[in-house]
Formats: C-alpha cells, structure tokens, sequence
C-alpha cells in the first residue's frame, strides 16, 4: 500500500454505492458531475442541485459539497454552514469508500500519472479542505481546532499527489523527446477501456524533497515550507463623481461599466480587460497531463485545493501564529498563487473557483495592505488579471461574482464612483449569498467616497441580507449620521437635528446585536470594538452633561475607513476630504475636544498621518507619529474604555511611510537603511502584546513582513 494510502484510510461506515466504479463509468459520472457543478458559477444554484441529485458517485457528493459551501462561505450563515458540514461529512466517506475499493478492484480506473484512487484521494482532501474552512467559521472552539487538523490531513494527500506530477514529469524529461512525445500519445490519448490494463505510473509516492517531514503525536506526518508574498500596484485616474459637501461632481466620459442594460441585468458585454492565452505559464503545461476526465479532473482539482490551502495558511497573522503549530506547516503564498493560475486554465467548476480565489486574493486581501513589491516577482500582476476576469465573464456571463470582481477592480484603480455605479445597475443575484456581498461591497466604495446617505442606506439594506455582523452594519450607518450632523450643523440646524437623532438611534441598536456571533468561541473582533465605542461615547455623554451624538470622538467614519485600508482606493480629491471631515474635531463647531484625553488625541494623529502617508507626504506624516504618538509611552493609552490600538497601528504607520517613500513610481527600494528601518518597526509591531482589531493590522503587518523577506532585509541584518 503506497503512503497516499496509509494517509487515505478512514474508519468511515461504507457510503453511497455498494460497488465502485469502473474505468468506463467514472469518466462519464465525472464529467456529468463537474457539469453540473458548473451551474453554480452563473448563480443558477437549483439547475446545480437539480443535475448533481442525479448521480451518487464521490465526485457527484464532493461536487454537491462545493455548492452548499460557497453558500456558507459567502454568507458566514450558521444554518447554511451546518448543511455544509453534513454534506461535506457525506462526501468524505464516500471518498473514503471508493478510495479502498479502487486499491482492490482490478476493473478501477488507472491513470498514467496518478497512483490508483487518487481521483477519490482527491475528492477525500477537497472534502476535509472545505470541512475545515467551515469548522473554523464554526462558533465552537472545539470544531475549530478539529478543523485545522483536517488541514493538515488534506496537505499529506495533496502534496503526495502534487509530488506524483512531479515524478510524472521528472520521467517525461529523463527520456527521449520523441519517445516521451510518443509515450504520451499513446498513454493519455488512449480510450478509457484501453486504460483499465495500464499500471499507474507512481506507486510509492515521496514526499517532495524540498521540505522537511515533522511527525506528530500520533504518528501523522506533515510538512514545513516557506511563505513568500505577492504585492500590488495601482493607478489614480480621476474619471468618476465625488460628493463634496453634498455637491456631485461628474465624470465627463460614462465608462464601459455604466453602459448597462435598461432592465438592470448583468451585462452581456465583455469588460475593456485583454483576453489572453498566456494567462498563466507557471506550472507543467496542461497538455502534458492529457485530456482525459479523470487525469483532467485530479490536476485541475489538485492544484486548486493545494493552492488554497498553501495561501490560505501563509496569510495567518501573528495574532494566529500559534494555530501553525496545530496546522504542522507554514503555507508558501507564492507556490499557492502558482497551483490556482494553473487550475484557473482549465474550463470547469476547479477553474471557476481558482479563478474566483486569484481576483479576490488581488483585489481583496492585496489591496488592502501597504507593504508590497512594486514589481518583478511578487507584485500585482494587473493585465494577468483582468486578462483572468474578461475570460471568466465570457464563460459565466450571467453570474455576479464576476461582476462583483469588475467593482473592485475599479475600486482598486480607485474610480470609487464608478464601482457603485455597476453595483447599482446590476440587477439582484439570485444568490441571496452574492447579493448580501454586492450591497456589502456598495456600502465600503460608498463610505470611502463620503456619500454618507447612500453609506448609510447600503449598510442597513446588509442588516436584512446578512446575519453575520449587524452590530458593525448598524455601526457604520449611524458613523454616517454623524458625519451628516457635523456637516450640517452650523447651516441647517434642523437638518442636523434630524441626523443627530438617526445617529443615536442607528448606534444604541448597536449593542443589542453585538456578542451573538463567536468565530473560535470568540466575539467577532469588530463587534467587541465598535461596542467599546458605545460604551465610551455614553459614559462621555453622562460624564460631561452633554447630548449623546456630542460625546462622539474623532470621526467615526474615518476610523472605519482605516481599518478597512480604504485610504489606498482614494483619489487625492477624497483624500481631501477626509482631512477635512478629521479636521472638524479641533474646529470652533466641536465644543469637547479640549476635554478628549491623550488616546482620542492619538485617534486624530493616527488617522492624519494616514492620510498624508496616501497623499504621498511621508514626512509630515512621520512628524506627526513621532510628536503625537510614538512620544508617549504604551501605557500612557492603556484604560477603561480607551483607543489604545493606535500606539502599536503608529508603528505599523511608520514602516509604511518607510517603505512607500522608498518604492514611489513603481521603483524598487534604494535606501537599504531605510528600509531596515522599516523592518525594525514592524517587528516591533508584530510583538506587540493583544490590542483592538489585532489580527486585521497583523494581516498587513504578514504581507510586510514578507515582503522585505524576499528583498533579504531584517531590522538586524
């Protein structure tokens, strides 16, 4: 029995059908099932089901499996991730069933590249994979730990079947060229009947040579790799609309976007993206592994849930850094980006999905930090990408994930206006998941332009879609009415009277509907935050005698703002903005600021000196960190109810105008000093004892990290 065998047995009670399939059958039910599955990608989720209740096979299980856990994964519903988890559980031992049976029967399938079962090997780990995805969303601590140990079950089987390509590919090479060439065509070319004679190719399957086998207490094995970063890069055009104290400035050219159709669906047209053929030439080329349906599927599938798992594990923060040791490995980003363009070429359900994993990799998590290559290996590779989207919208033209991707590209080049406006022309996705996601999507591109009514609107439209965070959704809705009661404060007294009083009722619904959600047994990071702000601005209220949207701090907003990185997808004109909205806390209007202590002081500094560092002045906002922050001590913001995030997050600031001074207009570093500067300040950051919103800053503070990694530099070298 080969070591992806010993890793494969499974005390599961037999499931599903009471024989295996043959080499004949198992193309077909694979190719029948990956069919099926594909409906998903066009939001048709009943046709999905519809056609996967048709056949019992493994694949058809796992493919039933996928549907119900993007369900779970894009709404974080607790309901739906239960379902997931059954059906999930269901796919695994069937996977298991057919796995044992494969080793037995001589009639089963056998590939020319893959040890035999390996196409149920495959099902097993992509099952464990999403169980484990979902068990760690779970609200138990218990399913969470159990969940990354199915990690770790589903690296052994998929690094063993990416280590059989390997050899697969090793032995191609070592021969002729022609006989390589022919060996080929008479292998994978080959009829399924003819097939069922063939040995496989890899019986013994090693582990790769390039890491270093650990063996835990019962005796499992798994591995340690290195984690490498990819960064981003982006353009500052100016061609949507801005709102401005309630003025709306225009762009003068409507963009391919804002060309909807009159009834408000999807567009059938293609976006202004390049398609291309050489979308990814990262890996052994898909011809070399034949067009067979089992060899098809095992490659495409593999390197789909190897690359999530290796990415997935190397964006772990410090905050985290302790579940690796549950894990057993360290996730290699570059490697995982590598598999998921790899399985992106192909035309199916794994490549939809790697797809999907590639642009939200780039256009979510990327962007969202501020320590990334500029270019060469590692950075964003913008035309790669769109290349990616205009290809996926051609196969999927009816879905709204992909429109949704489109928004945030958009937002990404920070056409902030622009990205609301296809979000408010599509019509509603028939996925209650991917439309909670759309409005979601609106409300942030909406709050990081100002247009605080629409921010607000979105937000509450979430609360009806998602059960995931009201208390956040009703937080940032009520921020907006506070915006809009400063803004109208001194003009339209009645106005602002009217937002004062949606204000204070938006934020009092907030702590009734914080602390319902765990993830790990724990209250959501955001939840425990923004009741905190409760908490202060009503003991503020009381304390000073004064009404209770008077209490409020530093703009709200403009916190959210930060944490949500959103400063990155501003033009110089939001920007603006956003200092002046900051600057009404020490204007004449606010008749509190010289009672605010040093940590709501330290809010302002804070937020300021983002802004510069955007606005590309590193040294104003440097000066504001040192002399507003950084001389003080951490415990001088330490207390009841206090900001004490910006201490550790002005450390995090400093490395950033550090690096973004030195990589300006896409070049490389210069100042070699410098930028160890730069490592010393996040290292001292990544230390730094538990603080609000940790693990959202030690994201950034990871791709950092990282980055300066790849370039050779420490804060000691």
């Amino acid at each position: 029995m080969s070591r992806l065998a010993g890793w494969i047995g499974s005390k599961a009670k037999p499931h599903g059908s009471s024989q295996s399939l043959n080499a004949l059958e198992e193309p077909s039910q694979i190719e029948h099932a990956m069919r099926a599955a594909t409906h998903i990608m066009n939001d048709d989720v009943e046709t999905a089901e519809a056609e996967l209740s048709k056949g019992s096979s493994p694949v058809h299980k796992l493919c039933q499996g996928v549907v119900i856990f993007m369900r779970a994964t894009l709404g974080f519903e607790q309901d739906v991730m239960r379902e997931a988890s059954e059906r999930l559980a269901d796919a695994e031992a069937a996977a298991s069933e057919h796995y044992k049976r494969a080793q037995r029967h001589p009639n089963a399938f056998h590939s020319a590249i893959y040890p035999a079962g390996s196409e149920f090997a495959l099902c097993l780990a992509e099952a464990q994979l999403m169980s484990a995805v979902v068990a760690v969303l779970n609200e138990s601590l218990t399913e969470s730990i159990k969940g990354f140990y199915k990690l770790r079950k589903a690296y052994q089987t998929l690094d063993a079947l990416a280590a059989a390509e390997k050899r697969f590919v090793q032995g191609r090479s070592s021969s002729s060229v022609n006989s390589a060439s022919r060996a080929s065509t008479e292998s994978l070319g080959s009829s399924s009947a003819s097939r069922t004679s063939q040995a496989p190719a890899v019986s013994q399957v090693p582990a790769t040579s390039t890491v270093q086998p650990v063996v835990d207490e019962d005796g499992d094995e798994f591995f340690d790799a290195d984690e490498t970063p990819d960064g981003v890069t982006e353009t500052t055009t100016y061609l949507g609309e801005l709102e401005i104290n309630g003025t709306i400035k225009h762009a003068e050219k409507p963009s391919y976007f804002e060309q909807a159709r009159p009834n408000g669906e999807v567009s059938q047209q293609q976006p202004p993206f390049p398609r291309t053929n050489s979308i990814v030439q990262l890996g052994p080329d898909v011809d070399l592994f034949g067009d067979h349906p089992v060899d098809t599927f095992i490659h495409s599938g593999s390197n789909l849930c190897f690359g999530i798992l290796q990415l997935m594990i190397s964006l772990i923060p410090p905050a985290f850094a302790t579940l690796l040791k549950i894990v057993g490995f360290r996730g290699d980003r570059e490697r995982g980006i590598q598999m998921l363009w790899q399985a992106s070429r192909f035309n199916n359900i794994n490549g939809a999905m790697a797809g999907l994993i590639i642009l939200g990799y780039y256009n979510g998590i990327v962007g969202f930090c501020d320590i990334l290559p500029p270019r060469g290996p590692g950075a964003y590779p913008r035309e790669r990408c769109r290349a990616l989207l205009a290809d996926m919208r051609e196969r999927y033209p009816r879905s709204h994930l992909w429109l949704l991707e489109e928004a945030r590209v958009l937002a990404g080049d920070r056409q902030l206006e622009r990205a609301v406006e296809i979000l408010n022309r599509s019509s509603a996705s028939p996925l209650k998941q991917v439309e909670a996601l759309t409005w979601f999507e609106r409300s942030l591109d909406s709050m990081y332009a100002h247009n605080y009514a629409d921010c607000s609107a979105s937000f509450q439209k979430c609360v009806k879609l998602n059960n995931w965070s009201h208390g956040l959704y009703y937080y940032i809705a009520g921020a907006c009415h506070v915006e809009l009661y400063r803004l109208h404060k001194s003009s339209d007294p009645r106005l602002a009277r009217e937002h004062a009083a949606k204000a204070e009722e938006l934020l009092k619904l907030v702590p009734k509907q914080t602390g319902r959600k765990r993830f790990m047994a724990r209250q959501l990071p955001f939840d425990v935050f923004v009741n905190r702000k409760i908490q202060k601005w009503e003991h503020r209220a009381a304390e000073w005698g004064v009404e209770f949207v008077d209490a409020v701090g530093v703009s709200p907003i403009e916190e959210m703002i930060y944490f949500w990185n959103g400063y990155r997808r501003m033009r110089p004109e939001h920007l603006q903005v956003s200092l002046q909205r900051l600057a009404w806390s020490t204007s004449g209007e606010n008749g509190t600021w010289e009672r605010e202590a040093l940590d709501e002081h330290a809010v302002l500094a804070l937020l300021r000196a983002a802004t510069l560092r955007n606005l590309k002045r590193f040294d104003d906002a440097k000066e504001i960190l040192r002399t507003e922050i950084l001389s003080h001590e951490w415990v001088e913001f330490k207390g009841h109810l206090r900001d004490s995030w910006t201490d550790p997050c002005a450390h995090y600031e400093m490395a950033a105008n550090l690096w973004n001074e030195q990589v300006q207009d896409g070049n490389p570093p210069r100042d070699v000093q410098k930028i160890r500067e730069c490592s010393a300040w996040l290292e001292k950051v990544a230390g730094w004892e538990s603080y609000d919103l940790d693990a959202r800053i030690g994201l950034k503070i990871t791709t950092g990290r990282d980055t300066l990694k790849r370039l050779g530099v420490s804060a000691t070298a």
